[in-house]
């Protein structure tokens, strides 16, 4: 398998999977890389919060369509950075956000809310 980082997903099919992932599942975690391989340092912390507190969650790899994917979740969150996290379709936060979060005591209310 090779990868060409100039290919990507059309806009519209990356809407269509932001939006239905969001709607489809109570914890989502839109990030760079995979559970097995994230490919950030802010991906990474993001997953292993969430992962202290939930064992259910959706994780979806942006680095397929990065621009697409930005323009995409920037719609639901008025964010182009990533990692982001939504809650029962509400958008969170990054990683700094959901360390905040855990800092304070909330983020297992939170993501079980």
């Amino acid at each position: 398998m090779t990868f060409d980082p100039n290919e990507s997903l059309p806009q519209e099919d990356v809407d269509e999977l932001v939006r239905e992932t969001i709607e489809n599942n109570e914890v989502v975690l839109f990030m760079k890389g995979t559970e097995i391989m994230p490919q950030c340092g802010y991906s990474d912390r993001a997953l292993g919060l969430i992962r202290q507190y939930r064992d259910d969650y959706e994780t979806v790899d942006v680095l397929e369509s990065l621009e697409e994917f930005r323009t995409a979740l920037s719609e639901h969150s008025g964010w182009e950075t990533i990692p982001q996290t939504f809650v029962n379709g509400e958008f969170v936060g990054g990683s700094d956000v959901l360390a905040e979060l855990d800092e304070r005591g909330e983020l297992d209310e939170t993501l079980n809310a």
